[in-house]
């Protein structure tokens, strides 16, 4: 499902540049689950922004299901990203002027499917948010939001998901409500999930867990965590 080779990402600063991530090579095979773990501006977002061909690194390839994402062009990207990809980063991305149920269908909706609101529906109803359905995101918690942004990004079963810190906004319970959902996600369609997290209790869920140390992925044994 993904191939990282050699990949180098960089960003200007007034006196140089900010090295990110250097010569990163990582693969994951199809259903994987790994949990990317690290401290914070170690380049974890950078990476999975990276992967959802959102940029494009300074050097080094990102591979998608056998795609290279520096050959497609924008149109090319946004249909990938629409068809096969679930994006739930830190920022929700709501649209202010979409209900719960609005912003769900969104991506369904784009994509054509006739029975998009049912989808959206029943979707919300499993991240628990079956009497918010008709909420603007002003009208919701900060918690709420987050589970909606979830529901977006799981509502077409994407075969690759990528989410960052997914329960930072929730309560320990609905927290754990979410990552189940995920894990559920992946055992039920066979996606594959990449997981940014700083909790060792969830990344020990994961089948692999990498760290980002001084901007290079290394892998770990789970059984480094403790129990």
């Amino acid at each position: 499902m993904i191939e990282l080779n050699n990949l180098t990402m960089s960003y200007a600063l007034e006196h140089g540049r900010l090295e990110v991530l250097t010569g990163v090579n990582l693969e994951v095979d199809d259903s994987d689950t790994v949990a990317i773990v690290g401290p914070s501006g170690s380049g974890k977002t950078t990476l999975l922004v990276l992967l959802a061909g959102l940029e494009l690194p300074a050097e080094g390839s990102v591979r998608l299901d056998g795609r290279a994402l520096d050959e497609l062009d924008e149109d090319a990207l946004a249909d990938l990203r629409r068809d096969r990809i679930g994006i739930v980063f830190q920022s929700f991305h709501l649209v202010p002027s979409l209900t719960a149920l609005g912003n769900v269908a969104l991506p369904l909706e784009i994509a054509g499917a006739a029975d998009s609101r049912a989808r959206a529906q029943a979707m919300l109803e499993r991240v628990g948010l079956a009497g918010r359905v008709d909420h603007y995101p002003a009208q919701l918690s900060g918690g709420e939001q987050q589970r909606v942004a979830i529901a977006r990004a799981l509502v077409h079963a994407p075969k690759l998901l990528l989410a960052d810190e997914p329960t930072g906004n929730l309560d320990l319970r609905t927290g754990e409500t979410i990552i189940d959902l995920l894990f559920a996600l992946n055992a039920d369609s066979g996606s594959t999930l990449i997981l940014v997290t700083h909790d060792e209790a969830i990344a020990r869920r994961c089948q692999r867990v990498v760290r980002l140390r001084e901007g290079k992925l290394i892998e770990e044994d789970k059984r480094a965590f403790p129990a």
